[in-house]
């Protein structure tokens, strides 16, 4: 939405996403009456809410070619929808939403489980980002949740617990 026109002058389609920081650089923008897209970059956003991101005007959204300083990142055209997860050992599912702070950095990820883990426990897995161990174009490799204990922990808890 524009400011200073008082209406919509685009559609944010999707984020633009640094796959190497996982932090929103902008949107991918349909404009009105224009069949090529546009790039709205977050630090032309002057407010988001529940109704939609609002700019100063219609210069704020760049034609793909002029970021040149975003090429590469652009051109990666990474999605972070969809995109399966899975730790060393296992699939955990596809990414089906995530969560962002105000700097614009994706904080959780929201794991959509395949149909045969639903029936053995919660459909929506969530992820911190403390969690993401590698980011790929094919699928994002997260931390194994599973606690191993050491053989002295198990020794020393065993001590811990009075005999009867």
């Amino acid at each position: 939405m524009s400011l200073r026109l008082g209406g919509q002058i685009a559609t944010a389609v999707e984020p633009v996403i640094n796959p190497h920081n996982l932090k929103i650089l902008g949107w991918w923008c349909k404009e009105n009456g224009t069949p090529n897209p546009a790039v709205l970059l977050a630090e032309d956003v002057r407010d988001s809410n529940v109704h939609g991101l609002a700019v100063d005007d219609e210069s704020t959204l760049c034609v793909p070619a002029d970021l040149v300083r975003h090429k590469e990142i652009l051109d990666i055209h990474f999605r972070l929808l969809d995109k399966p997860v899975k730790t060393k050992r296992s699939k955990l599912g596809k990414v089906s939403d995530f969560s962002y702070n105000e700097g614009l950095f994706v904080q959780k990820l929201y794991v959509a489980r395949p149909m045969t883990k639903i029936l053995a426990s919660e459909d929506t897995l969530i992820v911190d980002r403390t969690q993401i161990l590698e980011v790929t174009d094919h699928y994002i490799l997260v931390r194994d949740t599973d606690v191993t204990v050491g053989a002295e922990e198990v020794a020393g808890a065993a001590d811990a617990v009075p005999a009867v």
